[in-house]
């Protein structure tokens, strides 16, 4: 049981690197990988096109699905491990894990936002082209984050631009700071349920 544990841990580990190399080619379109690419992509896509199907993981232009994905794989691959490494598992260790791969997407996707924020406020503060390729897509990720927040906070008021672009990122500090103490206090308890 310990080593088809092993193994099963073993292969999710080897899958987790093989999506993230093909979530990592996705970046580079232009360049031809041939026929190398189309074995990772035959591989790789009947899993991520499960997690595709899902609408409400996207954000305009970004895809948030593979991140899903990553993180199930992730899951799936702990509990085969610490299953491989112990032989047993409690219900306390899974919800612990699930809650560690939960944080760990959304600690990606607070992070991510808040670093698109802070280079549209650097490239709003030196005067960028927003229409260059670059801030373009820094531009488009950050407007439908910064309409979120602004309504929240704002309602239908109108505010300042660097006003409202300096409260998001504010936002997404804090939120993540609160969220990974609660996570870490959620961690402690979980980890030592008798099931």
């Amino acid at each position: 049981m310990n080593t088809i544990m092993r193994i099963l841990g073993g292969l999710t580990s080897l899958y987790l690197i093989l999506i993230f190399i093909r979530v990592m080619l996705t970046w580079f379109n232009g360049a031809g990988y041939g026929r190398p690419a189309e074995v990772l992509c035959r591989i790789t896509d009947p899993y991520l096109d499960w997690f595709r199907r899902f609408r409400s993981l996207r954000l305009g232009a970004l895809d948030l699905s593979p991140i899903v994905a990553m993180a199930v794989l992730s899951i799936a691959n702990s509990i085969f491990i610490t299953l491989g490494r112990y032989g047993v598992i409690t219900l306390g260790l899974i919800l612990a894990l699930i809650l560690q791969a939960v944080w760990s997407a959304v600690s990606f996707l607070l992070g991510f936002c808040a670093i698109v924020l802070v280079l549209r406020l650097i490239a709003y503060l030196t005067k960028r082209n927003v229409y260059s390729s670059f801030w373009g897509i820094i531009d488009s990720i950050s407007r439908p984050v910064l309409y979120r927040i602004n309504r929240i906070f704002f309602r239908n008021r109108l505010v300042n631009y660097l006003t409202g672009l300096c409260l998001a990122i504010a936002v997404f500090v804090i939120l993540w700071l609160g969220l990974r103490l609660v996570v870490n206090i959620g961690m402690y308890f979980l980890t030592r349920l008798p099931l």
